[in-house]
């Protein structure tokens, strides 16, 4: 990566998606084994986190990439088909989660508990695997992205 004062985000992003998928996790639990309140409390702390996550997201998105370009994913053959699925679902899913997480939580801060439940189950699972492919296209693109290949 080239030198850039905001080159610190993407790792940042990494860390707060992997925080993210961590405490919805914990949420899952909580709830399961019926503890509203520690639910109520872990999921605000995931929906802050990933708030914190995007506005890094679009900062470095804004601020960083029209400076420096994309970073490129060098990979090739079947690793460059996994790796575009995996992005490409995540991009995907990950417009999708936003207005889904401002719908759940709303259920449940106006207490309409059964509307809340049914969005939940459809949520929940999208914004874990968003959180996890968030940290493995991080992992990808910036610690195991192959090196191009040097042109003679």
């Amino acid at each position: 990566m080239s030198a850039h004062p905001l080159n610190f985000l993407p790792t940042l992003n990494a860390c707060l998606n992997a925080t993210a998928a961590l405490l919805l996790i914990l949420g899952f639990v909580l709830i399961k084994r019926g503890n509203r309140r520690a639910h109520g409390a872990v999921m605000i702390a995931a929906t802050a986190v990933s708030a914190v996550f995007l506005a890094g997201y679009l900062t470095y998105h804004f601020a960083v990439v029209p400076e420096l370009g994309h970073t490129p994913y060098n990979g090739e053959g079947a690793l460059r088909v996994a790796y575009y699925g995996m992005l490409i679902t995540h991009v995907v899913l990950a417009a999708v989660n936003l207005p889904l997480v401002i719908l759940t939580l709303l259920h449940a801060w106006k207490q309409r508990w059964e509307k809340h439940r049914r969005l939940a189950r459809i949520t929940w699972p999208i914004w874990l695997y968003v959180s996890v492919t968030g940290v493995l296209v991080y992992l990808v693109l910036y610690r195991w992205n192959p090196a191009l290949a040097e042109v003679c």
